[in-house]
């Protein structure tokens, strides 16, 4: 048994810790039931759920792991592409894995080797920056190219 002060009052019978956290106005919480006899605390029960969320809220799950995407398309400029891969490195090294999708409109789907090399260079350029991973290889769409990459 724990007061509201956080001192120690020793092992009670359950109706005298009812009885003695209603004379000062509070609740009796059961902190945990692992242990035998299980330890309960006197506090006030709305506070003790507000502190609770708190604390969930804290462990949130680890940032990383979405898929972002990166657009080329077919007349991109050298210095674009090295703008796309510092881009691309930055969600590596947040940890996401990074969709490389080269769009083709028009004409330029019949230039389907000419886009394939524009991607092989980004992924030289980014491979540069930061060691990657091929996770899905680079996949020929109705619309162009798209290729997923990770960090290694």
């Amino acid at each position: 048994m724990i007061d509201e002060t956080g001192q120690q009052l020793g092992i009670m019978n359950i109706f005298e810790a009812i009885d003695l956290a209603k004379s000062r106005g509070l609740d009796l919480i059961q902190v945990t039931e692992k242990v035998d006899p299980p330890i309960c605390k006197i506090a006030n029960y709305g506070k003790y759920l507000y502190t609770q969320q708190k604390k969930e809220k804290k462990i949130k799950k680890p940032v990383g792991g979405e898929l972002k995407e990166i657009r080329l398309t077919f007349k991109i400029s050298p210095h674009d592409m090295e703008t796309r891969a510092k881009q691309a490195e930055k969600f590596l090294t947040e940890g996401n894995k990074v969709k490389i999708n080269m769009a083709l409109r028009g004409r330029e789907k019949a230039m389907g080797n000419f886009a394939t090399e524009k991607v092989k260079k980004f992924l030289e350029s980014l491979n540069s920056l930061i060691p990657i991973k091929t996770e899905r290889e680079l996949k020929r769409e109705p619309r162009g190219f798209t290729m997923i990459v990770s960090k290694q």
